[in-house]
Parts: C-alpha cells; structure tokens; sequence
C-alpha cells in the first residue's frame, strides 16, 4: 500500500508540485560478528530462542571493550539494537557475581518502563536470577524497599536520581558498595541545561560511589552526533572510547521534503503547515498505513489531532484509533497509547518530540514530520521512527513559513550531507554548579581542596560559606539546613513548578494534565482554550498562588494563542568589540517577561476573531545576551516606526539562522530589538539565553556573527516576496513600513562593518 501513496506524490500534481526534494535510501545489510566466549552460555542461548543468531559487529565491540573495563560511548542510529550494547555485559555480569549492580539512567519514565519490561522477561527467562526495578515517583512506597536492597538493576531517570535516589544514599548501601555500571541512554538528549546539570548529577553519583568504594563502568548510547567523544567526556568527566560502526541492517526509505503552496505571492504567505501535514498524514493514514505525526508544541498537536479525528468521521469512529502524545498527559495515559500503538490499534499518533527517542511502539512505515524539528539530529531521530522493520518506509518534512524552514527546504544538502551538530553542555554555569555543590555538600561534607570532578571549587564553597550556606569545621564544608537543596532544583527548567489543569466539566474535578510555571502565562491564562487529545477545554480560573488551573469542556471553533511581551536590562558586560558604526557585545542581563492579551485563532482558515486580555505576574530571568548595536544608515531619513520594523525583521532572520550555526534549537534562544536602547543609545538587536545563567550559546554568538549575518543576509535576498514575509523579516512585522527593504539594508551595513572590524 505504501508504493501506492508514493506514486500519488510523484503523479499527483496538486502534491507533486510541493515537493522540493526526493531521496531514496537505500537497504542495508547487517555486518556480524559471532558470540564473545566471555558471554554466559545461558545467555547465548536465551537469544538463540530469541532468533539472534549473531551479534552485530557494534554490539559485539562494545561487550568486549566494557569486559576489558573501558567507559564507552555506542553511537548508532535508531533501531539499531542499542540496547543489547550494555544488557549482554551487565547481565553476563550478574550472572557471574548476583551482588552485582547496575543503574540504567533514562531522560524519560517512558523509555525506562520499557527497558524495564524486556529485562523483566530477560530475568523469568534465565530463571528469575535478573532482579529488575523500576524507581521514579509512580514507585509505591511499600515497593521502595525491595528496590534498594533486592534490585541488581535499577531502572530510573536523572530527576529521581537527582532528588530521590543521591540525598538519601545512606539507604541505598548496597546499590553504591556493588555498583558496577552505569548505563547511560539517549546521551544526545542530554544538551544545553538539562545536560549541564546532568553532568553536575553525574559528579555528585561518582563522588558517592568513591565514598562507597565501587567504581563502576559508564555505557553510554547516543543517536548521532557531532561530538560523541567530547560530549560523552564533558558529561561523565572520564575518557571514553566511541563505537560508530551501525552493524544493523535497515530497511529502504524514501524521504520526502514538502513545502506548502505560496497563497499570497506578493506577502510570501504560504498554506499552513498544520493543514499541509494534515493533508499528507491522511494520504497514509487513508490507505491503512501506520503513521506518527511530529509537530513542534503541545497547541499543535491538539489541533493536528482534532483535524484528522474530524476529516475521518465520515469512515466511523476513528477517535481511539487517532491519538494525541505529549508532555502534559497522564502517565497511565500515555502508556495506554504506548501499547496500543505496538499492538497496532491506534492507526495514527500526533507527537512532539516525545516520541522521538527510543520508546518501543512497534513499527510504523511512514513519519509525518510538521516544521524542522530544530537539529539534524531530531530529524533523523524522528525519520527513524518509520520503518523499524525491513519494509519500505516513507518520510515526509513539511515545511512551515519561518526563515529557517525555508532555508531547509531549499537547501536539503544541509541537512542530508552536512551531518548531526555538536551537542553542548555547560557543568560549570554558575547558577547550575552552585546549585549542585549545595546538593553534594548536603549528602557528605567537602574536604578542603576536594576537587568536584575536575573541577577545583574551593573559591565557590568558601562563598557558599561567607553566605551561610555551609559551615566550615575542620577543614571541612557542611550543609547548615535541616531541609536537603535538591527537592527545590528542577534539571529541566528554570522553575521545579507545575501547574494542575483540573477539569470541572460537570461538577467533575480530576487533574487531566500539567503545565511548567513558565508555559503557564501562555497556555492556561482565563479565557485560553487548554486542548488536551482534540478535546477542548475553557480555562474559567487560574490560581496563581496555588498552581492550579480550572477548565470546563467546551465545543467551539477556535483556539488561542498568547503574546508574550519581553523587555531585557544590561546587567553587565563581558566581552566587547568596537566596529566602525557598530558594537556587539556579549555578557549578563535580566530578562522581564509578561503576557498581556491572547488571540482567538479559527480552525482552518487560521484568521484572527477575536481577543481578551490577560493580567498574570512579570517573570524575570537572570541570564546571559549578545547584542549588536549599530546606526541605521546616516544618509536615511526614516521614522522610528520603519528602523523598529527593520529591527524585527532582522532579529526574526537571526533567531531562524542562528541555530543552523550554533546547533542549538531555535527555543533555546530568544530575541529583543529596540529602535533606540536605553543602554547603548543606538538601534540594537539583542539574543538572550532562555535558561538562567546560560548555557554558552551568548559566546558563541559573539564568536560566530558574521557568519550568522551572512546566512541571514542570502535568505532575505533568495525569498521571493515584494515587502517582507513570514519567511523572512517575520510574521510580526508591518510589512506596509518597507521592513523587507531596511532590513537589507542594517544587514549590509552590519556585514560592511564586520569586515572593517
């Protein structure tokens, strides 16, 4: 049936016109190698009844260089057999020695109960001598016990271990005293904050386990990237050897990028990619084609989903047979769609990038992908997702209107021969490292001139201390609180606080999902529609003080969507470089952020009906910023009104460019352009980091701008619109002030300075 959907692609003009670029790849062989005779016999045989005959050759180098006691890194592309790479050494290891330990870390509760389950069957199988737990915060307390004394592996994700598992280590003796390995899996996941304080976690575990006498071995597994060595090392603080050598086979695949049809020429406005990807999925999904949808926030998911559960009424009640995934459902929910997808009785699931990792939900031969996911590396972790099998597989990108989706689109060699990007962390943030020492010192004292992994942290205990945070008693650093640091430390976002959406609807009141504190201002203000699987929810009240949101069912043709409002303070300059007409400069500012009105967005046809205002708290942020403050061209006689539109059409350009340069994702950033800034007196753009403190993407910016300026330069001169577009200057610039025209011309003279500087 697949062939079939793809010949309506090439033959079918209405589809075949959109299409900007056709690759086929394809099959692959398998490359093996035979059994180690250091592996168990039972469980030689145990795969042998499994039907693996053979290792491939990854998996294979792999369990000899953990057995010869190296750290490693396993970097393969999806369904590849990771798993294998570090279950053969640690089971093999059990099985010689049954006081062994393993932890398995996993950034997700999903992907840890599905481990879980396979090594379940791989204990009954090989005589119930494999002890397997999960411990995360759905662990009853009655089964915490066992977990701690009865578990050789423990299956859990770096929060629990974070704020359950280290502060309370004097209970969890026999886990450090015998702890073998430690299993690291998706490591490309852990980048920018999260990775950074990962890294920190992984400090404090390694620095236990000295106390407790037991050095255990890293198995690291990666998707690809860039940097597996550097990565991994910056992450574990060790050496480890990298094993990229894919043994697995793979099946052919057909990959497809689609751009929407321009409906306005002379704005250069395009169909919307939600009713474009809408419209590929149900080519699929009407030929009985298992397929999963990608889209890029929780808002389009839900209207993705109501679209498609809609356009196939007509065949009967497909609504279980359509669904919706994301953060914010229920755990018990989401595992419900997990097996109903590899049992093959949901027929489509709209996702974020939630399922982009390694979560077991059977084999699906067609991936929808809605916009560029933001990294090469998710690209192919999300085509990965089709084609598990060795059936031919489809993949289709669609294309939104931004800047960067047009660049992609346009220029698929980026993305096909270019590689995945570099991951990059930062440990040693100030914010996230002092976050951690607290954390450490609280589960065993610093000795004076104790280093914290590599890194020499004398100066920031004897602050830690002179702030009456520590206490320093021979020669040693103590937590002075009775309460423990890390229950007060998100590793994912700058606030540990969620809120509650609780559905009233007919004097029901259950919780049907959750929102960080940081969404909460543009997702569940009063009067927004919250979607939860197609359904649509009124928010009637949000208390702010008790993190809680009140939503009743309604029925309506609308959905909404906040505008955010962000003004930015100069806090302190680190690096400065004076051009002929310009500046750029990089260092420390405070980001104040506010919501103020929201807009009622119709379904379809996407037009603005209506709007309400919004009254919420101003948040602010502690982070780092470039910034590049030039004069508009002397010789121009123009208003406020056309620099500040020229302004926002550039800082759009350079939000879109900046991440194909940095390898970030394009939410990790965000922008501010003010015609005339109170801080350097000129019109200036200015980058910020969206995470306290930083991550090092400020540095890069000051470091790699030229580059950046000429990515943005050639993409406002390759769109074809008359005045400015979505896919350049920006949906939020008046085009009828000549932005597209100014805009060039800020462009050139940043470049002109760029190269006098």
């Amino acid at each position: 049936m697949i062939e079939q959907v793809l010949k309506k692609f090439r033959t079918r003009s209405d589809l075949a016109k959109n299409i900007t670029y056709w690759q086929s790849l394809p099959a692959k062989a398998a490359d093996y190698l035979p059994f180690s005779k250091q592996l168990d016999t039972r469980i030689v045989n145990l795969l042998k009844m499994k039907g693996i005959q053979a290792l491939y050759s990854h998996q294979a180098q792999a369990f000899e260089l953990v057995n010869q006691g190296s750290d490693i890194v396993v970097v393969t592309p999806t369904a590849s057999g990771k798993t294998l790479c570090y279950n053969l050494p640690v089971v093999n290891r059990i099985l010689a020695n049954p006081n062994a330990r393993a932890l398995y870390l996993f950034p997700t509760k999903a992907l840890a109960q599905d481990q879980v389950a396979e090594l379940m069957q791989w204990g009954e199988a090989l005589g119930e001598k494999i002890r397997t737990y999960t411990y995360d915060g759905d662990t009853p307390n009655d089964a915490r016990q066992a977990v701690r004394t009865a578990g050789n592996i423990v299956v859990t994700n770096p929060d629990m271990l974070h704020s359950g598992i280290l502060p309370h280590h004097t209970k969890w003796i026999r886990l450090f005293e015998n702890l073998n390995y430690i299993v690291v899996d998706e490591l490309h996941t852990y980048r920018g904050v999260f990775g950074s304080h990962v890294a920190n976690v992984i400090r404090r575990l390694l620095r236990i386990c000295d106390f407790y006498g037991s050095k255990p071995i890293f198995i690291c597994a990666s998707a690809t990237i860039a940097n597996p060595k550097e990565h991994g090392q910056r992450l574990i603080g060790r050496e480890v050897c990298v094993i990229d050598n894919n043994g697995a086979p793979s099946g052919p695949k057909e990959v497809l990028f689609y751009n929407p049809p321009v409906v306005n020429r002379a704005l250069g406005i395009r169909r919307s990619s939600l009713l474009e990807a809408e419209r590929v999925a149900k080519e699929f999904l009407a030929a009985g084609i298992q397929t999963i949808v990608f889209a890029r926030s929780r808002v389009d998911i839900e209207v993705l989903v109501t679209y498609l559960r809609r356009a196939f009424q007509r065949l009967g009640d497909l609504d279980d047979k359509i669904r919706g995934y994301r953060g914010g459902y229920l755990p018990q929910q989401r595992r419900q769609i997990e097996r109903e997808l590899r049992d093959g009785k949901v027929l489509g699931v709209v996702s974020t990038n939630a399922l982009e990792l390694g979560v077991d939900v059977g084999s699906l031969q067609a991936a929808v992908i809605t916009g560029y996911p933001g990294t090469i590396a998710s690209f192919w972790q999300q085509a990965g997702r089709a084609g598990r099998k060795q059936e031919l597989a489809a993949v289709v990108l669609v294309g939104n209107s931004s800047p960067l989706n047009q660049f992609i689109i346009n220029n698929p060699e980026f993305v096909v021969e270019k590689g995945a990007e570099r991951a990059l962390i930062d440990p040693d943030n100030l914010y996230i490292l002092l976050s951690h020492l607290k954390c450490a010192a609280f589960e065993l004292p610093f000795k004076e001139n104790e280093f914290f992994g590599s890194k020499n942290v004398a100066e920031y205990l004897t602050f830690l201390a002179d702030e009456n945070v520590l206490r320093f008693v021979n020669k040693r650093y103590y937590w002075m609180s009775d309460n423990y640091p890390a229950v007060d430390i998100s590793l994912r976002s700058a606030s540990s606080d969620n809120f509650a959406i609780i559905d009233t609807t007919n004097g029901a009141s259950r919780v049907i999902g959750e929102i960080d504190r940081f969404s909460a201002p543009m997702l569940i203000h009063e009067g927004a529609i919250y979607m939860h699987e197609s359904k649509q929810f009124h928010i009637d009240q949000l208390d702010w003080e008790r993190q809680k949101a009140y939503a009743r069912q309604v029925s309506v043709d609308y959905y909404t969507d906040a505008n955010l409002a962000v003004d930015i303070q100069v806090l302190s300059v680190i690096e400065n470089q004076e051009l002929p007409s310009a500046v750029r400069s990089w260092g420390e500012v405070l980001v104040a952020g506010k919501t103020h009105m929201y807009k009622k967005i119709r379904f379809y046809t996407h037009e603005n009906i209506g709007w309400g205002p919004i009254s919420l708290p101003e948040q602010e942020m502690h982070t780092t910023a470039f910034w590049l403050a030039q004069n508009f061209s002397s010789d121009l006689s123009v208003s406020t009104e056309v620099v500040q539109n020229a302004l926002l059409g550039v800082a759009n350009l350079l939000l879109n460019t900046a991440p194909l340069e940095l390898m970030c994702e394009p939410g990790d950033l965000g922008v501010v352009a003010q015609a005339k800034s109170p801080f350097t007196e000129l019109a200036t753009i200015y980058i910020y980091e969206k995470y306290p403190g930083g991550v090092g993407f400020a540095k890069m910016l000051f470091d790699t701008m030229r580059t950046i300026l000429e990515r943005a330069y050639q993409l406002l001169l390759d769109c074809p619109c008359e005045d400015g577009c979505p896919s350049c200057v920006g949906p939020q610039v008046e085009t009828g002030y000549s932005s597209k025209k100014y805009a060039k011309v800020f462009l050139e003279e940043a470049l002109r300075n760029e190269s006098k500087g």
